[in-house]
């Protein structure tokens, strides 16, 4: 049977983790910048600016010191997931990308986005409606740069994903703005080898 979710996997390691299941509207804070959201001048769009909100990794399974850190990734990778930074729109991986399969964080084995949820907002960074697994995608109010925006990012590892907006289409209404660079794509199947691997692992303890 063709798992598009890997119940076993995903259930056992979102049972370690704790995730704010609350998504806060995202507003710009100047009332004229309703339209910031969207822009896609990576210099003035919500999505393509950088994060300054403190992480808490204090729930992260999955640790390293900033130096190996800076070992496992490289310098564009290091620079989003772990220094919150972001990447210029239509000039990053995934951004067009429209093959089947899952999206996983760059810092651990951890699936985070299925390319079933994925849509072309217009913005050029991939977008999705919805995380794979909500307790994998954690958010939290971001209010720097003169504007309110949700970060959003991987519980298991801590990694800055991007931000999710509430101007998405249907059945969410959400727009997970997302950096490329935080990403490690997995055709469907190669994904569904990897959940039946781990659901046999997880199945024998």
């Amino acid at each position: 049977m063709k798992l598009l979710l890997p119940s076993i996997a995903l259930l056992a390691v979102a049972a370690t983790l704790r995730a704010d299941p609350d998504m806060k509207s995202t507003k710009p804070a100047d009332p004229t910048a309703q339209g910031a959201a969207c822009a896609v001048d990576g210099a003035k769009s919500a999505c393509g600016l950088p994060s300054n909100v403190v992480i808490d990794m204090s729930k992260a399974s999955v640790r390293h010191t900033d130096a190996e850190w800076q070992k496992l990734l490289t310098p564009i990778q290091y620079d989003v997931a772990r220094n919150q930074g972001t990447e210029p729109p239509f000039h990053n991986e995934y951004w067009d990308n429209h093959e089947d399969g899952v999206y996983f964080s760059v810092c651990s084995d951890t699936p985070l986005f299925d390319s079933r949820d994925k849509f072309n907002s217009g913005t050029g960074w991939p977008s999705f409606t919805k995380p794979i697994e909500p307790l994998f995608v954690s958010s939290q109010t971001d209010a720097s740069l003169g504007m309110v925006r949700d970060e959003v990012h991987c519980t298991t590892d801590g990694e800055h994903l991007g931000h999710v907006f509430d101007d998405g289409p249907a059945p969410t209404g959400l727009r997970y703005c997302i950096n490329s660079a935080s990403l490690r794509f997995m055709p469907r199947r190669q994904y569904d080898a990897w959940v039946a691997a781990h659901s046999a692992t997880l199945a024998a303890k």
